[in-house]
Parts: C-alpha cells; sequence; structure tokens
C-alpha cells in the first residue's frame, strides 16, 4: 500500500525527488554537447567518445543488479542519501580529470551510483503515490529533465565555453550538497517494506521477480523505449555542427528549446496519460517520435530555425513517451517487489542505453570532410525499437488497473 502523505508533504516530497533526477540527468547529458570539445581535446575519435557515453550507463546497469539484493533491505531515504553522497563524489572526479582515462574512470564510478538513484527515485514514486495520481506525479519529477536541458545544459555549456569543460562537473558536484541537505530535511522514512522482506533472502527475491513473466515482458518493453533514443541522442551535437552547420555558440538553443518545450509539455503528458489511459498515451506519442527521430538525421543546412524545430520535437516526443511508459513500468511491478524489480529494470535501461550508444557510435563514420554519415541507419534502428516497444507494451498487465493498459 502507497504510504499515506498529507498533499503538501507529497508535494515536497515530489519536488526533492525532481531535484535529485535533475543533478542525475544533468550529470549524464552534459556529456554529449561537449562531445565535440572533448574528442578535438583529448583526441579521440566519435565512437571513443559514445565508449564514455556508454560507461556510465553500462556500469549503471551492472551496478543495479548489485543493488537489487539490498535495496529492499534497507530504508530508502537513508540508501537515497548514501546514494547521492558517493554520486556527488564521483561527479567531483569528472571535473577533476586530466585525462580521457582517469575521466574514463570518472564516469563509470558516476555510473555505479547514478544509475540506482534513478531506479530509487522511481521506487519511492511507486511507494508513495497512488495508482490514479502516478501519471501525473512522474510528470512532476519528469519536469527534471525538461529544467536541465532548459536551464543545466545551456548553462553548462556557456560556461565550459568560457571557463574549461571542467567547471560544469564542479557546479553539478556543489549542487548535489545542496539537495542532499534538501532530502535530508524533507524525506520521510521508507522502511514499511523491510519487515515484509525480513525473511526472505535478495537472491528469493530477484528469481521471484524474473519468474513473472509479466515482469520479463516489462523489462523487455523497457530496454525498447531507452534503445529507440540512445542510437541518436549522443550524437545530435556532433551532427548538428559538422553536418547542419549550427556553430558551437548556437548548440546551447537546441537543449534550450528542447527543454523548453518539455516542460510545457511534461505535466500536460502526465495528466492525459491518468484520463486518457497511459497506453493510450504512451502509444500516440510513441509513433509520433518516428517522424523527428528519423527526420533530425537527415537534416542538412536547414538554418538554426529549421534545426531548432525538429530538435524540439525530437526532444519533446522523446521525453513525453517516458512520462506514460514510467507509470506503465511502476505498475506493472508486483508491489510487494517493486524495488527489486526497478533497480533490475534500472540495469536494464541502464545496458540498453549503453549498447544504442555503442550502435550508434558503429554505424556513423566521417568522410573526407568531416560530414557524419550514415546517422539515419542509426535512427532507423531506433525507430524499429520504438515500434516494438508499442506491441511490447499493449501485453503489459498493470498492478491496481484492472487487466491491461
Amino acid at each position: 500500500m502507497p504510504i499515506s502523505l498529507s498533499p503538501q508533504r507529497e508535494r515536497w516530497l515530489l519536488i526533492t525527488l525532481a531535484g535529485i533526477q535533475f543533478t542525475h540527468i544533468l550529470d549524464f547529458m552534459i556529456m554529449m554537447p561537449l562531445g565535440p570539445a572533448l574528442t578535438t581535446l583529448f583526441r579521440i575519435s566519435d565512437a571513443q567518445f559514445g565508449m564514455l557515453v556508454s560507461a556510465y550507463t553500462l556500469a549503471g546497469g551492472a551496478s543495479g543488479l548489485l543493488a537489487s539484493t539490498y535495496i529492499d533491505k534497507v530504508d530508502r531515504k537513508r540508501l537515497l542519501l548514501v546514494l547521492y553522497g558517493l554520486f556527488a563524489l564521483s561527479t567531483l572526479a569528472c571535473g577533476l580529470a586530466p585525462t580521457y582515462e582517469t575521466l574514463m574512470l570518472a564516469r563509470v564510478c558516476a555510473g555505479v551510483f547514478g544509475g540506482v538513484l534513478s531506479a530509487l527515485s522511481q521506487t519511492i514514486v511507486g511507494d508513495v503515490i497512488p495508482f490514479e495520481r502516478r501519471g501525473h506525479a512522474m510528470g512532476i519529477v519528469m519536469t527534471s529533465f525538461s529544467v536541465s536541458t532548459v536551464a543545466g545544459v545551456p548553462l553548462g555549456l556557456f560556461l565550459a565555453a568560457h571557463f574549461g569543460w571542467h567547471i560544469p562537473f564542479l557546479l553539478i558536484a556543489a549542487v548535489c550538497v545542496l539537495f542532499a541537505v534538501f532530502a535530508y530535511l524533507t524525506l520521510p522514512a521508507m522502511s514499511s517494506h523491510l519487515q515484509a522482506h525480513a525473511a526472505v533472502s535478495a537472491w528469493s527475491r530477484i528469481a521471484e521477480v524474473l519468474r513473472d513473466r509479466n515482469h520479463l515482458r516489462a523489462f523487455v518493453f523497457s530496454a525498447l523505449l531507452m534503445f529507440s533514443g540512445f542510437t541518436v541522442i549522443p550524437y545530435i551535437t556532433i551532427f548538428m555542427q559538422a553536418n547542419v552547420g549550427l556553430r558551437a555558440d548556437q548548440v546551447p538553443y537546441v537543449y534550450l528549446c528542447g527543454g523548453v518545450g518539455t516542460l510545457i509539455t511534461a505535466r500536460w503528458f502526465g495528466s492525459l496519460a491518468d484520463s486518457w489511459g497511459k497506453f493510450q498515451t504512451f502509444r500516440a506519442i510513441a509513433l509520433v517520435f518516428l517522424l523527428p527521430l528519423v527526420g533530425l538525421t537527415l537534416l542538412g543546412n536547414v538554418g538554426l530555425v529549421g534545426a531548432l524545430a525538429v530538435s524540439t520535437l525530437f526532444f519533446v516526443c522523446g521525453s513525453g513517451r517516458m512520462i506514460p511508459g514510467m507509470a506503465m513500468l511502476t505498475s506493472a511491478a508486483n508491489p510487494a517487489l517493486r524495488g527489486t524489480f526497478m533497480t533490475l529494470n534500472a540495469s536494464v535501461q541502464s545496458a540498453a542505453m549503453g549498447l544504442a550508444a555503442l550502435a550508434g557510435g558503429a554505424i556513423i563514420s566521417r568522410d573526407a570532410a568531416g560530414l557524419v554519415q550514415h546517422y539515419w541507419g542509426s535512427a532507423l534502428i531506433g525507430a524499429v525499437a520504438s515500434v516494438l516497444a508499442v506491441l511490447v507494451a499493449s501485453k503489459l498487465n498493470l498492478h491496481q488497473a484492472g487487466a491491461k493498459p
């Protein structure tokens, strides 16, 4: 049963989780627009840059598997604070890294703690918020993506351009300290799940999760959901500068406009998912997403306005489908096993993002003039994954919502 909180306390809980997600998402996202600067500074290829992105997500996947053995054995608030503190230290290490190799190591550490943070935040939403309001709650928490793109990424790029690429990571670490204090003061103790799992081993819970066919379908859905976007996302900045002709000082507008668009639509998508239906909303957005997904990779020298029109639609639809999608995932989990399920799901998502980034990096190449080639192939693979995600989602059974989505 969800923890009963007053409306005001519930609102502050969601704002706190959104703040924690903001720093985690910004730490992940800031790497991608720094691609051109890092490839030049460290003299690495686009594929090697893709490995920097993948290192974070694959490490998050591995740590999620480990976390699934203890997440339901620990007070959720205490675990959140410990992981968040270690994440802040890892992000600080990213900002202090002097070489490609040390940055890779720091990214692995950040992924180890950041991936579990995301799963833990989603688990807390599932524990606290009733099903009928879960779509709206996910919309609030996932505005963190919008805020990070509206304010965080453009500001980070501005600071990186004027003071060096290290500065964004150092500031993210400082902001983590502030949100950690806020989380300590505002989150309630969350230990009601401990008694239910006191006599059950972690491996037994994992086995129980994996025996449920609905959980397995949910994991496939989750992997396809993430894979469909991340064959393209890590290389947007590189493509925009090399092929579309945007200047480095114009790139922040891509993330600013995309963030504003998602900020405006996120809560509307959440409310629509609660009123119209989570699956119906997901299906509609996921199919519309195919247009900007493929269209973005086919852009030529269309100028700033043309690039912003397509990239903004890409971010709006890409983020929008995640809101009903994540609400469905939290509801597909057996409530008694939600912590273990969501942690395993974080591993699945992280692995899918990492493999997608590697696949995208393997497909694209540069011609003699430095233009990105075959980017459309990365998008085509993502489009197939998006369609398959819709098909798998239609087979999910949602707890507290009848038999089918």
